[in-house]
């Protein structure tokens, strides 16, 4: 069986699609590659933010479950999702830029050797940038071409994941021996574990963490974390893998654009496996990406009825240019 190669997708939950939107297509000038809806609750808007081409991990997704409570942030979650930049230099581009726009953010700091900088948005949802500058190991997506963003600074996929847990010796255990990570480095309370070939697009930081009160999910935190594989044979080699640790899987889940596998290695982190492909352009063209409700062929019977459900938000950039932003 092969092992994981990366960091597939991360999916948050939103308060509002047409507000996350504008954040990611405005401010971080990441491209939207499909506009559907949450294959379980088809009220739900599904957006997928990616790289340009939908490349599988660049890609943040968001949910925007009708009413909702805000989420809480603490312990035993999936605290904040990273983006990668090329270089030390993108990150002071990105800290000016944050200032300019009113956007919360720390600054720039050091984590095991590399430059990062976290920032929340609207939801304080938690998110850092992370340079690639001394980085090895799981290639970077490539920045939309179209976007406001200038290349040499743009967002081109994701980075670490980060995750807050009060019981570290049993996620540590089912982190190696059932999924096959590696812990490579720690820093005090923070633990970095690697999957395939490693690198910005290929770990886990965990944070041990019994300070804090329970996390509770809502809008403005996680709702899963995603993982590659090659194709649904290796899903269900892994589904095999895992249940025989007598650890409870979804089985494999058809999500058009991609197979999933789903699992939860404990009660409050769900993690996914998923494939690689088909990808995103299998029903729209590169040039018009995101623009229309896209909907899975087995949905499309019911295109009429979801269309009344989710509201309609313009989400058209092909007829747009876009001047590219240098601060």
């Amino acid at each position: 069986m092969n092992k994981l190669k990366g960091i597939h997708h991360v999916t948050a939950i939103t308060s509002s699609a047409e507000k996350i939107y504008e954040f990611f297509t405005y401010t971080l000038g990441v491209r939207l590659v499909k506009k559907t809806v949450n294959q379980d609750d088809i009220q739900t808007y599904h957006l997928f933010f990616a790289d340009d081409k939908g490349s599988p991990g660049t890609d943040m997704t968001f949910f925007d479950f009708p009413g909702i409570p805000k989420g809480k942030h603490g312990t035993n979650e999936i605290y904040k999702t990273s983006f990668r930049v090329p270089t030390d230099a993108a990150l002071a581009y990105w800290e000016k830029r944050f200032n300019r726009l009113n956007v919360k953010h720390t600054g720039i700091q050091e984590q095991f050797g590399k430059k990062t900088l976290s920032f929340t948005d609207f939801d304080e949802q938690q998110y850092q940038l992370i340079s690639d500058e001394r980085n090895s190991g799981v290639p970077s997506g490539s920045p939309w071409k179209k976007g406001p963003i200038p290349d040499e600074f743009a967002i081109s996929g994701l980075g670490p994941i980060v995750v807050r847990v009060s019981y570290f010796d049993y996620f540590k255990q089912v982190s190696e021996q059932v999924l096959g990570f590696i812990e490579i480095d720690k820093e005090g309370s923070l633990h970095v574990f690697e999957m395939g070939d490693g690198g910005n697009g290929a770990e886990v930081w965990v944070e041990h963490n019994t300070v804090l009160p329970p996390s509770r999910q809502g809008y403005g935190t996680i709702h899963h974390a995603a993982f590659r594989v090659n194709n649904r044979e290796e899903l269900e080699a892994w589904d095999k893998a895992i249940r025989s640790f007598r650890i409870g899987t979804s089985g494999y889940v058809e999500r058009y654009y991609f197979g999933s596998l789903y699992t939860r290695v404990s009660p409050d982190i769900l993690f996914e496996l998923a494939t690689d492909g088909p990808g995103f352009m299998g029903d729209e063209p590169y040039e018009t990406l995101g623009e229309k409700l896209s909907l899975p062929p087995y949905f499309e019977e019911q295109r009429k009825e979801i269309e009344g459900l989710v509201r309609h938000f313009d989400t058209v950039r092909s007829t747009k240019q876009f001047e590219k932003e240098y601060e």
